[in-house]
């Protein structure tokens, strides 16, 4: 606890004494008469002046929220004042909605403040301990302390509905919604073949038998789940003012996390960058939290240590799954660590979270021509990843998600393999 001294106490002396030694010299009673409230006030001060035990209990009526979401708030205030100013330190992202900070009078109850906290933001937020500053009856002293505990605040990036997804080259054997390319026992039709001895009863085409003249069976696609690894490239970040290409990445993570999440399939996450962290893949709502709660402590750590893929464990990347790569491409670390995924085998897809719209080109000839050099340079990038028939799209800043999964989608279509 920290004790301040109002700078009116040091006037109120001075007053008293320049008017008791006015009214002596001078020889009148009315100055001396007009300095005595300022003296007494000036001696009854230290006197009067007691320091404040005051207790402070800082709760939040939920520790997840929804970016736009209102959290309530509450301290409670134990302790006797006449006058206390209560000031809670918010952290970028959270704005109160009503005035912060408040004075109030204490009595021997307790009294209970509710603060509403707009989130602004996705993020990890940790509220400090709420900053009280109590007050003498004359106001000449003032004592600032800190108590009431912190208390944490997750608040989730929102989702952008995806009406459709990027369907994996190769499906996993487990049962999902995902209709597989190969032939077994399944819902959706196939195609028909000859009968071979085995062939259930019930998948013979009794049309086709009986217009062959011998028996003929359905082959029908089964339904199979995906692995998906989200990997997200950390080595660098691009902002303007409070967006950037680390904010757009973790948005659409956390809506891809969450749509084939719905879909039974297993994702799991890869943070590429200074620091190293993935997530195994799994399904379920309990692995959206903790995919969701990895992404928002997410951050970008400056790192000149070469870095390939074979620092990440060979489960974080199982075989047949799809990896949706999230990066700005802008750090060649992350760029070579992608071609050699697809160079390992792996069904990749880029997403290429633009830094154009947060660039500026400036306006002198040399800064015109240095960012036309960069564009080209990220052309020619895009260029080699299509060589090796890695679909790349550019997202941009106000895009809807779906818009560059289309056009994978329409990439895939009508891609066609290279022959030498």
């Amino acid at each position: 606890m920290t004790r301040h001294v109002s700078p009116r106490l040091t006037a109120y002396a001075a007053l008293a004494a320049a008017g008791l030694l006015a009214g002596l010299a001078l020889g009148r009673v009315e100055l001396v008469a007009l300095a005595t409230p300022f003296a007494l006030a000036a001696v009854a001060a230290p006197a009067l002046a007691r320091q404040p035990q005051l207790r402070a209990r800082l709760e939040l009526d939920r520790e997840r929220a929804l970016e736009g979401d209102i959290v309530k708030a509450s301290i409670a205030l134990d302790g006797e004042s006449p006058r206390v100013d209560l000031l809670l330190l918010l952290p970028e992202g959270l704005e109160a909605e009503s005035a912060n900070p408040r004075a109030l009078a204490l009595s021997e109850e307790e009294r209970t403040l509710e603060l509403p906290l707009r989130c602004m933001r996705w993020g990890a937020f940790l509220l400090g301990q709420p900053l009280l500053r109590a007050h003498d009856r004359l106001g000449f002293y003032a004592w600032e302390m800190r108590t009431g505990g912190h208390a944490s605040l997750r608040v989730y990036p929102s989702v952008e509905t995806l009406h459709a997804l990027l369907p994996p080259l190769e499906t996993q054997v487990f049962v999902g919604n995902q209709v597989s390319r190969a032939k077994g026992d399944g819902i959706e039709f196939a195609d028909i073949r000859a009968w071979a001895p085995g062939d259930r009863t019930r998948r013979v085409n009794w049309r086709a038998t009986a217009r062959r003249g011998e028996l003929w069976v359905n082959e029908q696609h089964p339904e199979r789940n995906t692995d998906v690894v989200l990997f997200i490239d950390t080595f660098t970040d691009v902002r303007s003012g409070a967006r950037g290409t680390l904010d757009l990445t973790v948005r659409a993570a956390t809506s891809l996390a969450h749509r084939y999440l719905q879909r039974k399939d297993r994702v799991g996450l890869v943070s590429f960058g200074g620091f190293l962290s993935w997530l195994l893949p799994a399904s379920g709502t309990r692995q959206l939290y903790r995919m969701v709660d990895s992404l928002l402590q997410m951050d970008i750590v400056l790192s000149y240590a070469a870095r390939g893929v074979d620092v990440l464990p060979p489960r974080s990347l199982p075989p047949k799954a799809l990896v949706i790569a999230l990066s700005p491409l802008l750090d060649p670390r992350a760029a070579k660590a992608l071609l050699d995924l697809r160079a390992r085998g792996f069904d990749l897809v880029v997403v290429e979270v633009s830094p154009v719209p947060f660039v500026d080109p400036g306006s002198g000839e040399l800064e015109l021509l240095s960012y036309r050099l960069w564009r080209l340079s990220r052309e020619a990038l895009r260029a080699r990843y299509q060589q090796a028939g890695v679909p790349v799209v550019e997202w941009a800043d106000g895009v809807p998600l779906s818009v560059p999964l289309e056009e994978v989608a329409a990439f895939r279509r009508y891609a066609r393999l290279a022959r030498a």
